[in-house]
């Protein structure tokens, strides 16, 4: 009996190891469940303050409900101020970072990141009369705020075994067409003024709202980093998310390219083949909730995935 007590203790011992082996590796591997309707309720209530120009009231309300958000769930929020100006009229601003950090003590840490200013202009609208008319930016800035608000909901309640910065870059969109240099105005501020430790990994989010989703591989994230880039496509094959498609995109300067400038590893997951972009129409009705899904459950399942790396 005593022998039987022993193997069966044994067994079970053994068991539990295989448990522990199996299920602790990958602590982190299950993130919570990405809520698609309340990041579609981020988008609707940013477009519902008007176009987030900057100087506008609009944008220091949005200031305030972003910083307020996520100040719910983040372990702090900062913001950083820099000066920003319009090229057009030469008028500078007060812009602001806004940055929320989830365990600040650790070493390892991801950077997600989006513009939260909408754009001055409609310079692409096919109606002449409404190029001076601003930008709702309901795609254009307002999508990726969604789902990093609702990721950030997410990490207050699980521990993806990683630090995580969301930052919510300011005048991004403030510049005119063929002149690169007046673009990502917040973005460029940060990436100057980087504090270690630096992110292992920044995955910038801008146009992931429109209703007809389909994401290529950006091409100067593809030539950059396209090792992060294929691992965070990879998680959406396993997933079956057919809106990433691993095949080569257009080059976008965007918010990520001042943070490669720096050195660190950026991509930016971004749908441009958008019909509204730059126009009046960039409204909420040419996006959708599911749209934000996609994107928020495999960003969320990628960084839960490189948190639980050794």
């Amino acid at each position: 009996m005593r022998r039987h007590r022993c193997l069966y203790a044994g067994w079970l011992t053994a068991l539990c190891i295989v448990i522990f082996c199996c299920t602790g590796k990958n602590a982190y591997a299950q993130p919570p469940l990405f809520n698609e309707s309340r990041a579609w309720e981020y988008l609707e209530a940013q477009c519902d303050m008007g176009p987030r120009v900057p100087g506008s009231s609009a944008h220091r309300q949005c200031l305030d409900y972003l910083v307020s958000e996520l100040g719910k769930y983040a372990d702090n929020v900062q913001k950083q101020p820099f000066l920003g100006m319009n090229p057009v009229s030469k008028q500078t601003y007060n812009l602001t970072n806004i940055i929320g950090s989830f365990r600040a003590e650790r070493s390892r840490r991801i950077l997600l990141c989006a513009h939260w200013d909408s754009r001055p202009w409609a310079d692409q609208d096919p109606n002449p009369a409404n190029r001076l008319t601003p930008v709702m930016g309901a795609n254009d800035g307002a999508s990726g705020v969604a789902v990093l608000l609702e990721i950030s909901r997410c990490l207050s309640l699980a521990d993806p075994g990683i630090g995580v910065d969301i930052v919510f870059f300011d005048g991004e969109d403030m510049g005119r067409a063929g002149r690169l240099e007046e673009y990502c105005q917040g973005s460029g501020w940060y990436a100057k003024n980087l504090s270690f430790p630096l992110p292992e990994a920044a995955v910038l989010l801008d146009m992931i709202g429109d209703a007809d989703l389909h994401i290529p591989q950006e091409l100067y994230s593809r030539m950059s980093c396209p090792d992060l880039l294929n691992e965070i496509y990879l998680v959406a094959a396993e997933m079956g998310e057919s809106a990433f498609d691993p095949s080569p995109g257009l080059p976008v300067y965007d918010d990520h390219v001042p943070l490669i400038y720096e050195g660190i590893q950026a991509v930016d997951l971004i749908d441009f083949e958008y019909e509204y972009w730059h126009t009046v129409n960039d409204f909420p009705e040419n996006c959708s909730a599911e749209s934000l899904g996609t994107v928020g459950r495999v960003l969320l399942k990628w960084l839960f995935q490189r948190g639980g790396r050794p």
